[in-house]
């Protein structure tokens, strides 16, 4: 297959690049390298495999478009690049909705364009020579979730009546800029499918972790802990510490696009949670124990205020991606720290 990974040299999908280089595909990186740790990653995945790289800003339509005019046939776009930060798009909310409500945007017009996608009223049917498109949506489109009843129990947050998470058929109800530009693109990517016949699938996902993530502080909280522990870097908890997450380890969530694109005719047009689940939950505090019982060193984090926006609490429903393509986590959460610990550690001057 030809596969065009859009934020190819960041985290998540260098790793997607690399699976697919691996195995026989052709691929193209498009990214525009200014997140921290992109670099690295390029060069990574460079002594690893052939593929082909364009730099360049979703931003600029036109060399968008110009991506699928100069490369036919492309198969699969697995569009990840994105501004992921939730602090940072309260700071610049008009960056935040350009990267990642235009971008989306700029990605769905230069498809419709190029393969002169018309209103399904019009055409009838689902044209099977347009790329299959893989969004990397977030958690956030479910907002804070003010109506689902929240407790405590063993020093952490937990739903009061939804022990296997929330599901997709949950309202969505975006807060902070971020939240929204998301769900502008999430929404976005559903419609072109449904009025232009852009096979497509949305990827809810919830805090993902792994090998080639340089977290920091605003954004990627696994890493940044697993890292700040390491280099004995002062941790800062926004809130109590007692938030929840459901946490999935980078080589599942690169099964998933594997799968998703195996069954893309049976999930076209569909949104769903990817995350670990209620199997693999993680307080902010569990994991500092989780650290500590790693490096075998005390850890003392320093408290600030709740962060807007954050939940106190999210685990997502995953049994409708395992029913309808089969999909499930098979890393466990001390497994997974356990893995990126060690990464880490063996790549220590990447993060000095």
């Amino acid at each position: 297959m030809k596969i065009l990974i859009t934020g190819g040299a960041g985290f998540i999908g260098s790793n997607t690049a690399k699976r697919f280089i691996d195995s026989g595909n052709d691929v193209i990186v498009f990214d525009n390298l200014s997140r921290k740790g992109s670099k690295s990653n390029l060069n990574w995945l460079k002594k690893n495999g052939n593929f082909s790289f364009i730099e360049g800003d979703l931003r600029d339509y036109e060399l968008v478009k110009s991506i699928f005019s100069e490369n036919e046939n492309i198969d699969v776009v697995i569009h990840l690049a994105g501004q992921v930060a939730v602090t940072t798009s309260v700071e610049n909310p008009r960056e935040d909705f350009e990267i990642n409500a235009l971008g989306t945007l700029n990605v769905l017009e230069a498809i419709r364009e190029n393969y002169n996608l018309e209103p399904l009223e019009k055409n009838n049917e689902l044209l099977k020579d347009s790329p299959f498109l893989i969004f990397s949506s977030t958690n956030k489109v479910y907002g804070e979730m003010e109506d689902i009843e929240i407790v405590e129990k063993n020093n952490k947050y937990t739903y009061e009546k939804y022990p296997s998470g929330i599901s997709e058929n949950t309202l969505l109800d975006f807060h902070s800029p971020y939240g929204c530009s998301k769900g502008v693109a999430d929404q976005y990517v559903i419609d072109y499918s449904r009025i232009y016949g852009i096979k497509s699938v949305v990827m809810r996902q919830s805090c993902i972790y792994g090998y080639r993530q340089f977290g920091i502080e605003d954004q990627g909280w696994v890493a940044w802990f697993t890292i700040a522990s390491l280099l004995e870097k002062e941790i800062t908890i926004y809130g109590d510490g007692k938030q929840v997450r459901d946490v999935l380890f980078i080589d599942d969530l690169v099964d998933c696009y594997v799968m998703a694109i195996e069954n893309m005719e049976k999930i076209n047009g569909k949104a769903y949670n990817i995350g670990g689940g209620s199997d693999n939950t993680l307080s902010l505090l569990e994991l500092i124990s989780l650290l500590e019982k790693f490096t075998k060193k005390k850890i003392t984090p320093s408290y600030s205020n709740w962060r807007p926006g954050d939940q106190p609490v999210f685990v997502c429903n995953i049994e409708r991606a395992y029913e309808e393509f089969g999909w499930k986590p098979k890393t466990s959460v001390e497994d997974g720290i356990s893995k990126l610990q060690k990464w880490i550690y063996g790549n220590k001057d990447l993060f000095i």
